[in-house]
């Protein structure tokens, strides 16, 4: 074959030779290997990638690598996203060189909200060695739609806590954690304890949550922090403060009872000043979903006001408060309410009264010196038909810190006194006037030995004159094996000197209630200890948080209510009141779906003169659920069901069992928002379970309130943010 034939022969085919090569080499497909970690150099698994202009997406494996398949030469932006984690996105040349690692950056929900004043330390929630629960932002917000004039709600539908209605006509109230009697749980505004005492029964129905930042709760004894009283734990309600915006809202509600709340809030900071102010009239109906003739909701007016000023200085801040609240709350026979005839009534007048002051001033880089003052005055009547008590209860507070603040550590060591006096207005037989001063020192450090290992641990020495000195040693770890699990372990000791309210002698109206015996009694005194794990993780979209917590009281000599001859006395009993039980908290997220699922076990038991009993006004088994779906700043709707187990009563017999349902929703227009809530919509009532008195309507014998008493009740308003 000559040359010539033989190059026309053979080029058309190295033609279609190079441009098959060409076409290869244009449209070449390349893989990207990306290893994804955290702050730790952790591997993580479960990460989202997401190539937004192919609309390509890979989850990490197990061993935290994302593999790009079949990906075409050039620039390639990539997204990271992860629960838990800041979103991250990176710009890739394809083909890469080698596999490339990615650093994820924890970023946890509302850190900003959740900073911890309870501990005193102010650290963020997940870096506290003492478990702290808080109910803050979109979950405060939902549940003050609910109920604008009251925080008795927003506190009985978080686990491990029952609000425990102590009247059945005037609606009064206490709080229980982990079985134990409300008088054993701490109530706190901004560290100040201004709720105690002869006031503890009206407290949840007069603090509006409009003007609350966040509100927390630490279960089992907190004492060394605050003083007597914290056994069960306490509850730390903070107010808010001027931020960078001026905050001006306004809020308005009515329900189907016949309950109105108008409320507003105005904050702003200036150049070296700041003010917020609170103002709100809530009011209420004498309202009767049995038909029985008496009030599940009794008629009440009440006025609150709550400025605050704020001076902002180089080294020197003061804030100063004052709270006014006036009530008028009258409940009972539905006629007496009405037409003033003849009929059992209960009627509460309280005005409060309270004063705050707080002063920091940083000496140097490393101290600084805190001093909070605080002033409450009560005065309390109440009249039962032929019945009167009342009485003015003076309470002061004093506080002065030493904060050292290092690179790992935060000492705190500090001098207290509290002072409270008691003097009643109508005596009757016997004056039941009461004083007593607690001068106390207490210290605290907590100390970050690693980054996995926090510890705090603290000690408090009290004297009360009539009942001796109180040591109090308390310690909590915490241990992080990794980015997703914390685990705490924690306990201390705790004392609550005799005093004349409680749950028990509330329930009685103080009628015949005897002065306290100084010489025969003594502080109540515990050991409480509790263990919980904490994991967060995901799959994909989906967020994944699960909380489970172990927990142990053991209260010894308790003060019981006894009757004697000439009436009721508090006597300290021979025995121990113990509680233990457990409490599980998940959180399922995705995309705009949230749902909170809380079950608590609580095991409470009365072991007193050589008798085993349960103790009363307990449910063993609880269980909350929580459906939310929200658009942010668009819409928010919600499904609830609790179920509540028996409960074993003081008369010996035994409650049912029951279910509350409820349902909310929420759109938002631009500043306004309006918002409509079923409260127990299937009427779940206790007077649908049997009678909740014995005796004539004109004298009853009430027995205990263990399950709702005002049924279905709808409410709706608007929420406006100027």
């Amino acid at each position: 074959m000559d040359r010539q034939k033989m190059i026309k022969r053979i080029f058309p085919n190295f033609l279609i030779l190079v441009f098959f090569l060409f076409s290869n080499a244009v449209n070449a497909q390349y893989q990207l290997k990306i290893r994804v970690v955290n702050d730790e150099k952790k591997i993580l698994t479960g990460v989202t990638a997401l190539i937004e202009k192919i609309n390509k997406t890979v989850i990490a494996d197990k061993n935290g690598e994302v593999i790009f398949e079949d990906l075409a030469a050039g620039n390639c932006s990539i997204l990271f996203t992860h629960v838990g984690y800041k979103e991250k996105r990176i710009d890739v040349q394809i083909p890469a060189e080698s596999s490339i690692e990615v650093l994820l950056e924890e970023a946890h929900e509302h850190e900003e909200e959740v900073i911890i004043m309870a501990t005193r330390t102010s650290r963020t929630i997940y870096d506290l060695p003492t478990r702290v629960e808080v109910i803050s932002g979109e979950e405060l917000e939902e549940k003050s739609n609910m109920k604008p004039g009251e925080i008795r709600m927003l506190l009985n539908e978080s686990t491990g806590i029952q609000i425990q209605q102590t009247s059945a006509t005037s609606y009064n109230s206490s709080i229980r954690i982990q079985g134990l009697d409300g008088r054993y749980t701490q109530l706190l505004r901004d560290g100040y304890p201004v709720y105690g005492g002869f006031s503890g029964g009206l407290s949840l129905l007069q603090v509006s949550p409009l003007d609350l930042k966040q509100v927390e709760v630490i279960k089992g004894s907190v004492s060394t922090l605050y003083g007597g009283g914290a056994i069960a734990g306490l509850v730390n309600l903070v107010s808010k403060t001027p931020g960078e915006k001026q905050e001006l809202n306004f809020l308005t509600n009515f329900t189907s009872a016949g309950g109105s709340d108008l409320s507003g809030f105005y904050s702003q900071r200036f150049t070296k000043t700041g003010v917020t102010v609170f103002a709100s009239r809530n009011t209420g109906k004498e309202f009767d979903p049995a038909g029985i003739g008496f009030s599940a909701i009794p008629k009440f007016t009440r006025y609150s006001i709550h400025p605050r000023v704020f001076f902002y200085g180089e080294r020197l801040n003061v804030d100063v408060g004052v709270n006014f609240i006036t009530e008028d709350r009258l409940g009972g026979s539905i006629d007496f309410i009405r037409k003033r005839e003849t009929g059992y009534f209960e009627n509460n007048q309280t005005k409060r009264f309270t004063t705050q002051l707080g002063i920091q001033y940083v000496l140097n880089k490393e101290n600084r010196l805190g001093f909070k003052s605080s002033f409450s005055y009560l005065e309390r009547l109440l009249e039962a038909q032929a019945y009167v008590f009342g009485g003015e209860q003076k309470t002061l507070f004093s506080e002065l810190t030493l904060t050292t603040e290092k690179e790992n550590s935060i000492l705190i060591t500090g001098l207290n006194f509290i002072n409270e006096r008691f003097d009643e207005i109508y005596s009757g037989a016997s004056v039941r006037d009461y004083a007593f001063a607690v001068p106390g020192a207490f210290m605290q450090h907590s100390w970050k030995t690693s980054d996995a290992v926090s510890i705090e641990s603290g000690l408090r020495l009290d004297h009360a004159a009539d009942f001796g000195w109180e040591l109090l040693p308390r310690i909590s770890f915490l241990y992080k094996p990794g980015a997703k699990t914390t685990l705490r372990i924690g306990g201390g000791k705790g004392y609550k000197m005799p005093g004349l309210f409680s749950e028990e002698s509330e329930r009685i109206l103080f009628k015949n209630l005897l002065p306290l015996d100084i010489n025969n009694l003594q502080s109540e005194r515990s050991t409480g200890a509790n263990v919980d794990v904490n994991y967060r993780t995901g799959l994909g979209a989906l967020g994944i948080s699960f909380n489970h917590l172990f927990f142990y009281t053991r209260l010894n000599r308790p003060l019981m209510l006894t009757q004697v001859t000439g009436g009721y006395r508090f006597e300290n009993s021979d025995g121990f009141i113990d509680t233990k039980g457990m409490e599980t908290n998940i959180k399922l997220t995705y995309e705009a779906l949230k749902l909170f699922i809380g079950y608590s076990f609580t095991d409470a038991q009365r072991k007193l003169n050589g008798t085993e009993t349960r103790l009363a006004m307990t449910s063993k088994h609880r269980l909350n659920n929580v459906l939310m779906f929200e658009k942010e700043g668009k819409f928010r709707s919600g499904f609830e069901a609790y179920y509540f187990s028996p409960q074993f009563l003081n008369d010996g017999t035994t409650g049912k069992s029951y279910w509350i349902f409820g349902l909310m929703g929420e759109v938002i227009f631009g500043k306004i928002a309006v918002f409509v809530n079923f409260e127990n919509f299937t009427d779940t009532r206790q007077t649908r379970m049997g009678s909740i008195y014995s005796g004539s309507v004109l004298d009853p014998q009430f027995k205990d309130i263990y399950a709702p008493l005002d049924g279905f009740v709808m409410n709706g308003g608007l929420r406006i943010k100027l």
